[in-house]
């Protein structure tokens, strides 16, 4: 250090000249000049002592105005680098005034290929001179600091370097200065290029291992963010940081918890490349924590336990991995469950992939963590991003396999219980999955007693609810196979509640594959055969709170499916359904609930009339159904619920005189209380009631009409005739079918003379309706007239010729008139 501060050397008379010229000369001369220079300090007959007086002209040019000087300046100053000796003497000439270029505190050099080569002249330096740049680690670190925030790439990744190289060369000088890089480093690791941001993690990596410890605190959040950076190179960068500080690093105990995460996040990195070292990593640091702490895992080491007989398929970590993981885990999991509900989608991936893998290292240790465990699962489960969904599944899975079934349903069900939700669901079946059938069969009653409880089963009718209530039957299909005979009820309980209240298709199709596939594992030959085998309970379960019901309970829709669903064994339920429909069509319920009652009553009794043995079991309900259901439900209120309420009794009575087989003294029975009805309701306003009204009366004629008084059946035409005069087209030949059975039940018992004026009137007024504008209500009144004149064709013909000169269809006239002859010519032979 005492010759530098001395008078420089003098040069030699063949360089004196060209070193004035450097020093006084014009641009040109100085460019030739530093030309000769580099010539001479290349040349190797030139002595040390001669190149030693090259050096400070050498950084003299540096701050010449002409870029041109500069960069033959910087080319003869790494050539003397080369040849001046390993001595400190030239040191505080060359560090503090390379570094004063590259100074923030003094005009920087402009030209940024310059800047870059002063940079990499600083990391020859460093390469050459290390081990004595200890008292020049400030104006390095000053230098580097700047140089870190160059805006050209390429002196930010040099200056990166060199710090690398700084740090390793001189540790014990260098973490004195450490801290002042961190901060452009940290402002690195957003920039537009990967190999920028890349260098600046590995430079961060070495900066923090040779400072004082405490700076990991300061760069862990900015590093963490690089994970999920898109270019691998930066995540790999990440990766070899991350696994060198937990080899190397001096406090590494104290930042177990902070640094693991960092790298199992690389164990699910999408490149396979990341995957394989981060896996290397991880497994050679596990063994290392081994080694060192072998005294505390001399038990385990010894007494290995086996892996669990449901392990994944994938290779068990060491143990020196698993107890690092199981003694963080307590640290671990509330930052896992923080980020998994955090509003960026890739923060919530990466928390759910490393929840994966911590369960799947902490192994049977996560059971004292279940209340946290089940809490972050259902967060999981509901979030939008199908990957979350995919791995929280997966997690469940796992807890599934490694926790006994008693604690982690203990925490599930309760969830349930409380808030049933997809998600909740998701995660009990995913759990059914993973545990065995050993360990969860005693437990399977309980879980289906929840599932089944109404507050659970019928929470909601959305799909996604209901679309997981089938995966967990599939589940515990899954686990049991044929030894669920035991819960076959609960599970098609399970399987009704959602065929009931879900209309989604795959649902649906879902349910009818899992009934088939409960049919199989009970050895039922087919679907209908397991119907046969809980129906009773189905209907006696579904509507255990009838007398309750209103028109808004999931309970009718329960009912309704099961009575649809009973098919040919309909006559079999029927004992059990009966006392429940007729409780429900009490007049003191609401009109709504009668309603959807009414509706399915009709529903089974049109289905009844396809399928024999029903017919004939439901003959035996008829005046129960007829009596205490339909009739009371006919009587006129006002409203339109009561008109809609009367529209679907009119339908249910329709549907049961033509699907039954009744015989003619159930008719007769009632025939006096049906008829006034009937009779009342051919006025209502709504075209559909009329026309069923008109299509009953017709089935009642025929049933018990031939045994009617004739009194009683001189009160039905009069009504039925208004109803030839209906807007509707098909009231109006229903109407006229009506007459056409009447006059066909009028027998022996029936005096034509005592009542002739009654047929008159018909005879004068169904003549008009021969004007219909409709064809078809034409030949429906003619075949009615038809029918009727066999009682008195010649009161029939004079009313005819009568008003045949009125008509339009002197056509249907004519027709009736030769009917009308025809008759009387034959009654006159039978006479004689």
């Amino acid at each position: 250090m005492a010759c530098c501060d001395g008078p420089p050397s003098e040069p030699p008379q063949r360089l004196a000249r060209h070193l004035n010229m450097l020093l006084a000369g014009e641009r040109l001369e100085k460019r030739r000049a530093l030309d000769v220079l580099l010539a001479e300090a290349q040349n190797e007959r030139t002595t040390e002592e001669e190149v030693r007086t090259l050096l400070r002209p050498a950084l003299a040019a540096l701050d010449s105005p002409t870029e041109a000087c500069r960069s033959r300046s910087l080319r003869l100053l790494s050539v003397l680098l080369d040849r001046l000796p390993r001595s400190q003497d030239d040191l505080p000439l060359l560090v503090p005034t390379l570094s004063r270029r590259l100074s923030p505190l003094k005009p920087v050099e402009p030209a940024e290929e310059l800047r870059l080569e002063l940079m990499r002249l600083l990391s020859r330096l460093v390469a050459l001179r290390g081990p004595d740049l200890g008292p020049y680690v400030g104006d390095f670190v000053t230098a580097l600091s700047r140089c870190m925030l160059d805006p050209f790439a390429e002196v930010k990744k040099e200056a990166c370097r060199c710090a690398t190289n700084l740090a390793n060369t001189i540790p014990e000088h260098f973490h004195l200065q450490a801290e002042s890089l961190l901060l452009p480093l940290l402002h690195m690791f957003t920039h537009q290029h990967s190999r920028v941001r890349s260098a600046a993690v590995l430079c961060i990596g070495q900066v923090v291992l040779h400072s004082s410890g405490k700076t990991l605190d300061d760069v862990f959040t900015h590093l963490a963010q690089r994970l999920f950076d898109d270019a691998p190179l930066v995540r790999q960068a990440v990766t070899d940081v991350v696994s060198l500080w937990l080899l190397i690093l001096r406090d590494r105990y104290s930042y177990f918890h902070k640094l693991v995460p960092l790298l199992l996040s690389s164990l699910s990195d999408e490149m396979p490349d990341i995957k394989q070292s981060a896996a290397e990593y991880w497994n050679k640091i596990g063994l290392q924590w081994q080694k060192e702490n072998e005294e505390d895992l001399k038990d385990k080491l010894e007494f290995s336990s086996p892996p669990p007989r449901l392990c994944p398929a994938v290779e068990r970590p060491c143990l020196g991995c698993r107890e690092l993981v199981q003694r963080n885990l307590y640290r671990l999991l509330p930052a896992v469950g923080h980020d998994i509900g955090d509003w960026v989608v890739g923060t919530r991936i990466k928390a759910a992939e490393l929840l994966r893998l911590l369960l799947l290292h902490a192994e049977d240790y996560s059971t004292q963590h279940m209340q946290i465990l089940v809490t972050i699962l259902h967060r999981a489960c509901s979030d939008d991003e199908s990957t979350v969904v995919i791995n929280g599944i997966l997690s469940a899975e796992l807890i599934g396999t490694f926790v006994n079934p008693e604690v982690f349903l203990k925490l599930m069900l309760v969830s349930i219980q409380q808030s049933p939700s997809p998600s909740s669901l998701m995660v009990l079946s995913a759990a059914v999955r993973g545990s065995s059938a050993e360990l969860l069969h005693p437990f399977l009653p309980r879980i289906l007693d929840t599932l089944v409880d109404p507050d659970v089963a019928q929470a909601t009718a959305k799909d996604e609810y209901h679309r997981q209530l089938v995966v967990f039957v599939k589940a515990v299909l899954g686990i049991c196979g044929d030894a669920c005979r035991d819960i076959s009820l609960q599970l098609h309980k399970i399987l009704l509640c959602s065929r009931a209240l879900c209309p989604n298709d795959n649902v649906q199709n879902e349910v009818q594959s899992l009934t088939e596939e409960l049919s199989h594992a009970l050895e039922l030959p087919d679907e209908q055969e397991l119907f046969r085998q809980h129906l009773p309970e189905l209907l006696v379960w579904s509507a255990s709170n009838h007398h309750d019901w209103t028109s808004h309970n999931t309970e009718l829709l329960l009912f309704k499916t099961a009575m649809l669903l009973a098919g040919p064994m309909l006559d079999e339920v029927l004992p059990v359904a009966i006392p429940i429909f007729r409780d429900c069509l009490q007049t003191k319920n609401e009109p709504e609930l009668r309603l959807k009652v009414l509706t399915l009553l009709s529903e089974l009794f049109i289905h009844a009339g396809e399928i024999a043995s029903s017919q004939s079991y439901l003959s035996e309900y008829f005046e129960v159904v007829v009596r205490d259901m339909i009739l009371p439900n006919l009587v006129w209120h006002a409203g339109r619920t009561s008109a809609a309420l009367r529209s679907t009794a009119i339908s249910s009575l329709w549907a049961l005189l033509n699907g039954c087989q009744l015989n003619l003294q159930q008719a007769m029975a009632l025939s006096n209380e049906l008829l006034p009805q009937l009779i009342s309701m051919l006025e209502e306003d709504p075209r559909m009631t009329r026309l069923l009204t008109c299509r009953s009366l017709k089935s009642l004629l025929i049933l018990c009409g031939p045994k009617l008084e004739p009194d009683t059946l001189n009160t039905v035409y009069p009504d039925v005739l208004k109803r030839l005069d209906d807007s509707v087209k098909d009231v109006r030949l229903a109407a006229a079918q009506v007459l056409n059975t009447w006059f066909s039940c009028l027998g022996n018992n029936y005096d034509t003379q005592c009542y002739k004026a009654h047929l008159e009137f018909l005879y004068s007024h169904m003549l008009v309706y021969l004007d219909d504008p409709d064809a078809e209500t034409q030949q429906a009144v003619l075949d009615a007239l038809c029918a009727g004149g066999v009682l008195l064709p010649d009161l029939l013909r004079k009313e005819v010729e009568a008003v045949q000169h009125k008509h339009r269809t002197k056509h249907y006239c004519q027709l009736l008139l030769e009917h009308v002859q025809g008759k009387a010519s034959a009654g006159c032979d039978h006479t004689s």
